[in-house]
Formats: C-alpha cells, structure tokens, sequence
C-alpha cells in the first residue's frame, strides 16, 4: 500500500476494531453531552425563571413541578427537532455562523407549539404570560450563549488536533495530495487523515490500454488498504475534468461503506455559499445565493415597514423644526435632492435636509470633508448628529432604501469606485440603508483613500452575506447608542 507516512496521522497496525471504535466515540459523546446540555438547560430555565417570577410577584415560589413539566415539553420538542435537523453533529461546530438563526427559530417554533398545545389542553391559563416571554427569552439567551462556548471549544480542540470529525483516506496525483494537505490542513479541520493512495505517474506517451491497467492496479490496492484502514470517507484529489478517473473511482470505492467526495477545486475557494443543487434530474453546482431569499426580503420589508412609521411619527415634531430653521436660514431649498444607485444599480433620488449652499449632482460631486466651506452653520451641526438624515424615512416607505444596507453613494462616486475596488457592485445587491455595519463600525465620512473605500466594502459585503433581522436591529441600536457610529461624521 503506498501510503506516505507524513501524511498519515494513524499508521495501519494501530488501526484495529477497538481503536476505530474508539475513534468515533468522541464524536457521539460530544453530540451526546450537547443533547444533555440542552435538556437540563431548558428545564432549568424553565423552573427558575417561573420560581423568581411567582416570587416577584406573589412572593411565593410558586408550583416548581408545574414549571418543571412545562420544561421538560419544552426541551423534548426543542431535542428532538435538533436531532431531525441533524444539528448536534460535531461539523457544525466548527463555526459560529448559522447557529444564531436556526437556534432562534427552533426555539421560537418550540413556544409556538408549547403555547398551541397549552390551548388545546385548556391549561395556558395557567401559566403567566409575563412569566412565558421571561422563559423564552432567558433559555434563547442560554442556547446562544451555550452553542458559542461549544464552538469555541470545538475550534481549540480541532486547531489542535485533538478531536476528529472524520477519518478519511486521500487518493490522487501526488502534487494533488501534498497541494490538499498544505492548503487546507485537515487536522485544523477536524479530518483525520489515516492514509493515502498516489497514482502512479504515466508517461504521456502510453497507450490508453496501459493507462487503464495501470489505474486499475491503484484502485485495487486502494480498496484493500481502505478495508483495512475503515475510514469515514475517501477524497478523490483529481481535476474534476478528469471524468474517466472519476467514473473508475467511484466504481470501485461505491462497493465500500465509505462517502466519496470530490476534493476541491480552486475556484470554489472565491466562493463561500457553493452548494450542490437538485431540480428533478436537473444537477447543478451553485456558487452563489440570492443576498436575501424572498422570506428574507419579506422580513426585513417588514421591519422597514413597522420601525421606519413608528421611527417618522415620532421623529416628525424634530423634522418640522429643522426643516423651519434651514428655511430661516436661507441659501436654498429645505430638502437636498440627489440621484444614487438603489438595489441592483437602480438609480433613485435620496432626500436628505440640505446642509450645504451647494446642490451638486453631476459627473463630479465633491466629497464632504473636514471643515467643508460649502456647510452652512446649521448643516454642520445637523450632520454631526445624523439629524440631515432623518428624511431619507420617505425613501424607507417609498422601497427605495431601507433602515440597514450599504450607505448609498453619489453616482460619480460609484463609477469610481467601481472602476478602483473589486467587487464594489455588489453593494448594490441589496437595498442601500439609512445606515449600515460600516457606518457603526466606524467606516464613514470622506473615502480620500483605496483603503478607506476597501474597508467600508469589506464590512458591507460581511452584512450582505450575513444578514439577519438580529443584525439589523443590532445596527440600529448601535447607530442610535453608541459613539463610533458617529465618527467621521462632517
């Protein structure tokens, strides 16, 4: 068997039933005490929140079997559809990315069904609704908090080397295998690499009967050793437009109980949402997602819809009195209309309190900089609190923007930008926003530099691909709290 030991991390003659065995216990036991975490979590929250709620307000501790039986419901619906998700595997905690978003909606699914059920039963009149919110929102708290540790946990041990996701066995040209290895690093990855098989090299002058015997000689001495080795998986490392090696390899390993990946090409490497799509007999490779799905689009409609009239009721008496002063102060029109590009490089006019003497909107428009001459006094002040704008909430009801995206620029700007910085477009894969993850994070004002620009870019391509209606809420608190979101503000 041809297997290179600077490759191996388990060498054959340790690999007997016990030890494999034993290779994939952690794995389990990690899903295991995972589940158990859960259980005990949910019903703990459930009897301590319900026990300081009764206390709180009755003085009284109240019926702890009673809330017990509410967690322990509670927790077997939460459990259970984990385990048909398949969401306690040991890969899925490699990073924290998702967890947020698909723990939030089994759980609120969980008190939907803990609510619908206590109706059926007739005993919802039971239970307090101040005390149900208190639950929910205390255990969701938990869940967050408990899937981090066990992702930081995850990712020490697999950067270490000690867990394994997997065992798997490497099959390839020997530059595909060593290129594999030193790219990806399988043991930070959590892939134990118990062995590989390096074709033998063929002259390109031989016939293609050679070729075939020759191959055929390295996929049967693959196979023994793999029935031997009993890895997870096998990682077929050859250009995928190798159809023919392919094909043989698949023949051969389909009669192992093994998975068969493809290992990576290098393109897919500039794509960080490449998935395998089905449509009937339609086989596809998809390399990138809608931004946001249609329930997505649907969501973040709404909360633009609900916040933006609440936020324009409220803020309207602000609005009038500001718009009187710029008016009483002359030197033009109260509002300042200008063309930027809107989703998918639709152009719209933003509205905005004027705050400088100037209205440009040509192929050139001057940024604002640091003590701008074209400010009028009060523009100056209205633009270091973000009070100028307050009227862009007409475009947020209107649809041409949203509370949070990608701050829009002038069209001048854009088309240089775009000319300068890879990507940029891709801003406008979304709908721009009042404000944004760069603003908050301090990425505004004057972009007089490509890094400045490639910084802003960088932080809204992050909320393009990670958006949820958590992160939006996030922004706009921070936009409305917190100091940096004022920063550069001129």
């Amino acid at each position: 068997m041809n297997i290179h030991q600077s490759y191996t991390l388990a060498s054959p003659p340790q690999q007997n039933g016990f030890l494999g065995t034993r290779a994939i216990l952690p794995r389990g036991a990690f899903a295991a005490a995972l589940l158990f975490i859960d259980i005990v979590l949910i019903v703990a929250m459930s009897c301590c929140t319900g026990t300081l709620y009764e206390f709180a307000r009755y003085g009284e501790p109240g019926d702890m079997f009673s809330f017990a039986r509410v967690g322990v419901l509670a927790a077997a619906i939460f459990v259970v559809s984990n385990l048909f998700r398949d969401e306690y595997r040991l890969a899925n905690f490699f990073a924290f990315k998702g967890h947020g978003r698909s723990t939030m909606r089994l759980w609120t699914t969980t008190l939907v069904c803990l609510v619908t059920f206590g109706f059926l039963a007739q005993i919802s009149a039971d239970y307090s609704r101040g005390w149900i919110v208190l639950f929910y929102a205390a255990t969701l708290a938990g869940l967050m908090t408990v899937r981090f540790i066990a992702v930081r946990l995850v990712t020490l041990a697999r950067r270490g080397g000690l867990i394994s996701a997997q065992r798997v066995f490497l099959i390839g040209a020997g530059a595909n295998v060593g290129a594999f290895v030193d790219d990806y690093e399988p043991r930070t990855l959590g892939l134990n690499v118990v062995g590989c098989r390096f074709f033998t090299p063929v002259p390109a002058s031989a016939s293609a009967g050679t070729r075939k015997m020759i191959l055929d000689g390295d996929l049967a001495e693959a196979a023994a050793g793999l029935r031997d080795l009993e890895p997870d998986a096998v990682f077929l490392l050859v250009p995928w437009s190798a159809t023919e090696i392919i094909e043989r390899c698949a023949e051969t390993f389909l009669t192992l109980p093994v998975e068969i990946h493809l290992g990576p090409e290098a393109i897919l490497g500039k794509f960080e949402n490449v998935a395998l799509s089905k449509l009937g007999p339609l086989t596809s490779l998809r390399l990138t997602r809608r931004p946001l799905s249609r329930f997505e689009l649907t969501q973040k409609r709404i909360l633009d819809l609900v916040l933006g009239s609440i936020a324009l009721i409220a803020l309207t008496p602000i609005m009038v009195v500001v718009a009187t002063l710029i008016a009483m102060e002359g030197d033009g029109p109260v509002f300042f209309m200008q063309r930027r590009y809107g989703l998918n490089q639709k152009p719209f006019r933003i509205i905005k309190f004027r705050t400088m003497r100037c209205l440009d909107d040509g192929a050139v428009v001057p940024q604002a900089k640091r003590d701008d001459p074209r400010l009028t006094r009060l523009g100056r002040w209205l633009r270091r609190w973000n009070i100028d704008e307050l009227p862009q909430l007409f475009n947020v009801l209107k649809g041409d923007m949203s509370l949070v995206g990608p701050r829009p620029h002038a069209l001048s700007h854009d088309h240089d930008f775009e000319r300068r910085i890879s990507l940029y477009a891709r801003r406008h894969n979304v709908k721009p926003g009042i404000t944004g993850w760069a603003q908050v994070n301090g990425y505004r004002g004057e972009t007089d530099t490509d890094d400045k620009i490639r910084k802003r870019v960088e932080h809204d391509l992050h909320y393009i691909d990670n958006w949820s209606l958590w992160l939006d809420l996030q922004i706009i608190a921070r936009t409305a709290l917190t100091p940096t979101a004022y920063k550069n503000a001129y």
